[in-house]
């Protein structure tokens, strides 16, 4: 499957913004589940390009002349794999193991350890099955509810506000999964869908065991569609939480209030055949 794909964020301002820092985690890299076919940024400025700690590619964009607005646009066509769910293998240069540590929007109370709790003989029996059920369980406890939460609410927060988004989703399942002793990442991304999304998307991928003759590997997790991923997602970022993936993170100086717009576009390429 082919994917194009077009992300815009717009920033304004009340007032100038004196200097800013753009920390861009906007680039998807190639892996086993998809392939980047093209991708392109436009940014007000030069960037310097690197990896972060989990090996995704980020840019970091500096403005140091006074604006009231900031412009990103990405676009870029992806191919992924066109079938069902599939176990992916690592390809990290650190064990799965790290992803079993909490984090500061991951970290458990007493009512997010009881409701792990409910499903860890599930778990146990069959990974990938009891956590499609801790999935189902928690997409009925906190409903797809936009413009209850924000990006700094943890997960405990949002679960007992039983509201929340993809973000808040992700991030709870991910505490969930890791109470019961399995590894797992928050991931941003894109979903080509027959709805509308304003902004990236966000799911969790958690590594399974070998177990019931299927191989070890990373699957992933969309509580907010209530289904696994696959080639409809592309991945852009990896990370302990929200934090750690987000498309854009900075920080200013000046500006007062913002106000911030990001509009993703993702349809499926049409692939003529070879003449």
């Amino acid at each position: 499957m082919h994917l194009n794909i077009a992300h815009e964020t717009v920033y304004r301002y009340a007032s100038p913004v004196k200097r800013s820092t753009q920390y861009l985690r906007l680039t998807p890299s190639d892996g086993p589940s998809q392939k980047v076919l093209s991708w392109a940024l436009s940014l007000p400025a030069q960037t310097s390009r690197c990896l972060d700690a989990y090996g995704n590619v980020m840019h970091v964009l500096t403005l140091d002349e006074p604006h009231l607005e900031i412009h990103l646009h990405a676009r870029g066509v992806v191919e992924t794999h066109d079938g069902p769910p599939q176990l992916e293998a690592s390809q990290q240069q650190f064990p799965p193991a790290v992803f079993l540590r909490d984090s500061p929007l991951t970290q458990a109370d007493a009512a997010l350890r009881a409701f792990a709790e409910a499903h860890a003989s599930a778990v146990a029996a069959d990974a990938w099955q009891g956590l499609l059920g801790l999935m189902h369980a928690l997409a009925e406890h906190m409903p797809y509810t936009p413009g209850e939460t924000d990006a700094a609410t943890p997960a405990a927060q949002a679960f007992a506000s039983r509201l929340g988004v993809c973000q808040d989703h992700a991030q709870v399942f991910a505490t969930c999964a890791r109470l019961l002793g399995l590894p797992t990442r928050y991931v941003s991304g894109y979903l080509a869908a027959d709805f509308e999304h304003v902004a990236s998307h966000a799911w969790a991928e958690t590594w399974l065991p070998e177990q019931n003759g299927r191989p070890a590997g990373w699957l992933g997790f969309d509580v907010s569609n209530q289904c696994l991923a696959d080639g409809r997602y592309v991945k852009l970022a990896i990370g302990a939480d929200y934090l750690d993936a987000c498309p854009v993170r900075g920080m200013r100086l000046g500006g007062g209030l913002e106000a911030m717009r990001a509009v993703v576009q993702v349809s499926v390429a049409q692939v003529l055949p070879d003449q």
